[in-house]
Parts: C-alpha cells; structure tokens; sequence
C-alpha cells in the first residue's frame, strides 16, 4: 500500500523504502538545519554580523535562506510534492517564493526610509 512503503528505483534496483526511515530522515535534515541556526544565533560571527548585503547583516540573510529551506523541504515531503506534476509543485513553491522576496523587498526599503528620517533629525528618537 501506498501508506506503508515507497517504491524507490536506486541504480536500477527495485526498492522499498519504509515511512519509519523516510519520517527519520525528515527529522534529522530539520534538526541539522535548525542547530546550524541556533548555533548561529547564540555565537553570531563576527564576519556574518560586521557585513551587509542590501542593507540587511548576512547572519540576516542567511536565517532567511534556512528558513526558506525548511518551509520547501517540509513541502515537499509533508505535502508530498515530489510524487506530483513539475507544473503543481512550481505553483506550490515558488508563489511563496515571490511573495516572500517582495514582503522582504518591501520591509528594507520602508525601514531605510523611517531610519534616515530619524537619522536627519526631522523626527526625534524617543523610544
């Protein structure tokens, strides 16, 4: 049943791939990326918060990219998007994509905008 295993075709070999294996691999992908965040966090490097890139440090960026990567790779194994049509899973994936890329496009330009108001002293900076 589809339920209880996957047929997998490894090198030409015929091989079934059990849910219990499939649902360990998913844990340890998700608990390797999210330790190499908290790591990141608690030690934040010199280098990845001394440098920006658009505006933003790349400790920023590169907590943006992880996240981006567990949110496909939960897609697609939780929502089984490997076993259906290219055209469905581009729709899936990559419309959050986008609107993510324009949220953070969107967020750095209005924050530049309300820091260099404050900076040029037209608004005082009471809190």
């Amino acid at each position: 049943m589809a339920h209880e295993h996957k047929l997998e075709i490894f090198r030409g070999l015929l091989k079934f791939k059990s849910n219990t294996s499939k649902i360990w691999g998913v844990l340890i992908f998700l608990s390797v990326v999210t330790a190499i965040e908290v790591a990141l966090g608690i030690t934040k490097p010199a280098v990845l918060t001394g440098n920006t890139f658009l505006g933003m440090k790349l400790l920023n960026w590169i907590f943006i990219l992880l996240t981006l990567v567990k949110a496909y790779y939960i897609a697609w194994d939780f929502m089984h998007l490997r076993d259906e049509k290219t055209s469905l899973r581009r729709t899936v994936v990559w419309t959050p994509i986008f609107l993510v890329a324009y949220l953070i496009f969107i967020l750095l330009f209005e924050a530049d905008y309300v820091y260099n108001v404050y900076k040029d002293g037209y608004i005082k900076w009471n809190f």
